[in-house]
């Protein structure tokens, strides 16, 4: 696992009868932009919804490595509330929070953070405000302190404002900083959303679909942005996409899904010519195409 920040070992994800899921193995290379790809229906929402506790997988294994330690999501997941939960308003109120940001806080804190294919604003903020709502573990949430204005409190809030700028600047926002979040353009919330995701400080970010509704232009300026939080930030980047111009051009690696199963790997080149991902895509039978 020392190069792998991402192990999923025999996923499986059942709706009643239905299997979303079937058995889904698959690896996240450190530092690498991997794509999820497949038809509409062949389940990649729902590994992103798996990794992130929005869904309690029916079975399997997702060891996630980060921060120096090794953290079997399912069974983080699999941990119901608690009374204490709900008495506690500090333990309440993170649990709250990253169910709007998507799952469990407790995915959140082991350093992974995502995106949704609908967005999802804080629409009647301010941009800089989703920025610093996100940020919320990490100033001091004291009550007194806040009270009080004490140093150590005017200096996180200072702290967050400055990493939420540093953001803006990387999605080209920072005109738009007091706007409120539903004024943007479709293209601008779609940056938003990542710049949001970022200040959660995570090791892996999962994109849902992140071009989706995108001209060329953004989408070309989309691009920039994934491989800057690569190249320079280190960031780990697992993507769900259908612009496979965009996929073919950003990714190291690319996992392909149908109907619940992994049924290619590899890199982009391998998997553009792989008879079971054309097959899959254009509806024929493998045989036909052999």
């Amino acid at each position: 696992m020392s190069d792998k920040i991402l192990s999923v070992e025999h996923l499986m994800m059942h709706f009643g009868g239905i299997k979303a899921l079937n058995d889904v193995n698959l690896d996240v290379e450190r530092g690498s932009i991997t794509a999820l790809i497949g038809p509409n229906g062949a389940g990649k929402t729902t590994v992103f919804n798996c990794l992130t506790g929005f869904y309690k997988a029916s079975g399997g294994s997702i060891l996630l490595n980060t921060q120096g330690q090794l953290t079997d999501v399912i069974k983080v997941l699999g941990q119901p509330f608690r009374a204490g939960d709900f008495i506690n308003p500090a333990r309440f109120a993170s649990r709250l929070h990253y169910k709007m940001f998507g799952g469990t806080h407790l995915v959140n804190r082991a350093g992974l953070a995502r995106t949704f294919q609908n967005i999802r604003l804080f629409r009647e903020m301010s941009v800089v405000e989703n920025l610093l709502v996100a940020q919320h573990m990490f100033v001091n949430r004291s009550l007194f302190a806040g009270v009080l204005n004490t140093h150590g409190y005017r200096r996180r809030e200072n702290e967050a404002l400055d990493h939420a700028f540093y953001w803006l600047e990387v999605v080209e926002l920072v005109d738009a900083a007091n706007r409120l979040a539903g004024e943007l353009s479709y293209g601008q919330q779609r940056r938003l959303e990542i710049a949001r995701a970022m200040c959660t400080r995570p090791e892996l970010i999962c994109l849902d679909e992140p071009a989706a509704g995108l001209n060329p232009m953004e989408t070309q300026a989309l691009s920039r942005i994934i491989r800057f939080l690569r190249d320079h930030h280190g960031i780990t980047v697992l993507l769900i996409e259908h612009d496979m111009g965009m996929v073919m051009n950003i990714s190291d690696h690319i996992i392909v899904l149908d109907h619940g199963d992994v049924i290619a790997r590899g890199a982009p080149e391998a998997v553009r010519h792989d008879d079971k991902v054309i097959a899959a895509y254009l509806g024929a039978d493998e045989e036909e195409l052999v």
